[in-house]
């Protein structure tokens, strides 16, 4: 059973996704990562979460086509603006991922070139979609992480990621992300390797950022007190299927059992419980 809100007019959507499948082939064996997922997206922060493996990056990653070709991707539409993602050419998605869609990978330390220094990997970001001098990149590269609030644009540029902490590491990636002035972004538990006072600075740049700039966030976590009080709209997938859409706002009211467990099982400072609750998981969760 799926448990839903309104969605948005066609008019008012950026993205359309419609009854999206992802399986990933392994010789005779078929795993089914996605099955059946639709959502729209107007310029909003939407989250998914879900347990790990749940299939939420798998979602973003297929938009992006980032998938390895053995990945068989099906759905009945997959519209993004005035682009089909879902038969896109690969020049179409040239054009695409990271002009008008970008994707803030979890780690920066796993994206990041090592051997390179940020600035030029901001820089090269830049020039891939744009014919311009060295230094006109570089200037364009100094503004955003100003954008970001990096203290020393100057000094940063020439640092490379071993030279950077977790917090600047996020920036980067932000930056990298932004400086192509994208319709879209696609935010994969983008602060999940930060502490506590770190990730609340990159949540206020990126709600900023949504705010001026009219972006639709898609925002992929499994931390429902975070979604909860960042997001407008909270999708919650369970084995490859969203079994509830509602406003980041009114998560307590939430029905679906699953949604229910996964609020249930957040630490509560006033309200000691032993035994902490166990979910429950019933096969028609896969089925409905």
């Amino acid at each position: 059973m799926t448990f839903s809100i309104p969605e948005m007019t066609d008019a008012q959507a950026l993205l359309d996704v419609q009854d999206l499948h992802v399986s990933f082939v392994n010789g005779r064996q078929v795993t089914q990562a996605v099955r059946g997922v639709s959502f729209q997206l107007g310029r909003e922060k939407l989250a998914i979460v879900g347990e790990s493996g749940s299939g939420k990056s798998t979602v973003g990653r297929a938009l992006l086509h980032l998938h390895p070709s053995k990945a068989q991707i099906t759905a009945s539409k997959m519209q993004f603006a005035d682009v089909d993602l879902l038969h896109a050419s690969s020049k179409q998605m040239r054009q695409v991922r990271g002009k008008r869609i970008s994707m803030i990978m979890q780690d920066p330390k796993y994206s990041l070139n090592p051997v390179l220094c940020v600035g030029d990997q901001i820089a090269e970001a830049w020039r891939s979609h744009h014919k311009c001098s060295y230094q006109d990149a570089k200037r364009k590269v100094l503004n955003m992480l100003d954008v970001v609030r990096i203290r020393d644009p100057e000094r940063v540029y020439g640092l490379y990621p071993h030279e950077i902490s977790g917090g600047q590491g996020q920036r980067i990636m932000i930056a990298m992300m932004l400086i192509t002035d994208p319709e879209m972004v696609i935010a994969d538990e983008p602060t999940s390797a930060l502490d506590v006072s770190v990730r609340l600075q990159v949540l206020a740049l990126l709600d900023d950022l949504v705010k001026t700039r009219g972006l639709g966030l898609i925002f992929i976590s499994h931390d429902i007190n975070l979604v909860r009080s960042f997001c407008d709209r909270v999708l919650v997938m369970y084995a490859g299927r969203i079994v509830e859409s509602i406003a980041a706002t009114d998560l307590d009211n939430a029905q679906h059992p699953y949604t229910r467990g996964l609020l249930n099982a957040l630490p509560d400072m006033d309200n000691r419980r032993y035994p902490l609750p166990v979910m429950q998981r019933q096969a028609s969760w896969l089925t409905d």
